[in-house]
């Protein structure tokens, strides 16, 4: 079955560790926690003390998207602080600082995952593929919230859906980007397996029934 994984960018930041409470009681598979800079896109969010305080109030699986230049530097740190899954930009990196930035998190007993914006052909994480726990593809550009999903994104993630399971990897196919009830069943489709959704979890008065509706059950 697809996991969700409701984005805190969405949820009430002067209540995180109860919002964190309430989308696990619903049945979020996971909490997105966005990390932005300022640079490698044109917002910022949270950071390590979010992170820290986050993982010492809730039990959740954090998986945590890395949307910063040069993500090498930090990675361990995000691991420390109570990730359980990392994912960094193929854009953010030279080929060889993304394999190392990879080792990396893997030497800390954590996941790792690659993530590759709308305009970066799906080729571009295949050199890592084997390696990889998650592969992220975005349907917006990332860096703000609230917006509808690029349908030609969906090919990328047939075109990946389709490589993964011929390698037989064991590697989750994430979707990232004004995803709703209305666009959920064309990314399951597509391939993906876990739903990254902001106001379609947080702004919706009965969680539960969002999520099972994203779920499509």
């Amino acid at each position: 079955m697809v996991k969700i994984a409701p984005s805190i960018l969405a949820a009430d930041c002067a209540n995180l560790a109860a919002e964190a409470e309430d989308i696990r009681r619903a049945g979020a598979n996971m909490l997105h926690f966005d990390v932005m800079d300022g640079n490698f896109v044109p917002n910022l969010s949270f950071g390590l003390p979010v992170l820290k305080s986050l993982r010492r109030a809730t039990d959740m699986f954090l998986d945590v998207h890395l949307m910063i230049d040069r993500p090498i530097r930090y990675v361990e740190r995000f691991c420390d602080a109570g990730a359980d899954l990392v994912s960094v930009h193929v854009e953010a990196d030279t080929p060889e600082s993304l394999s190392a930035a990879l080792d990396l998190i893997h030497s800390r007993g954590r996941k790792a995952g690659l993530v590759i914006k709308p305009a970066t052909p799906f080729e571009a994480v295949l050199p890592f593929l084997e390696r990889c726990d998650l592969v992220l593809v975005m349907t917006v550009e990332p860096g703000f919230g609230g917006q509808k999903l690029m349908l030609s994104a969906l090919d990328k993630l047939r075109a990946l859906r389709r490589v993964i399971d011929a390698r037989g990897y064991a590697c989750e196919l994430e979707v990232d980007g004004g995803v709703t009830p209305e666009t959920a069943p064309l990314c399951i489709a597509a391939g993906a397996t876990v739903l990254v959704a902001g106001s379609a979890v947080f702004k919706q008065s009965d969680r539960a029934a969002a999520i099972a509706l994203l779920k499509g059950i």
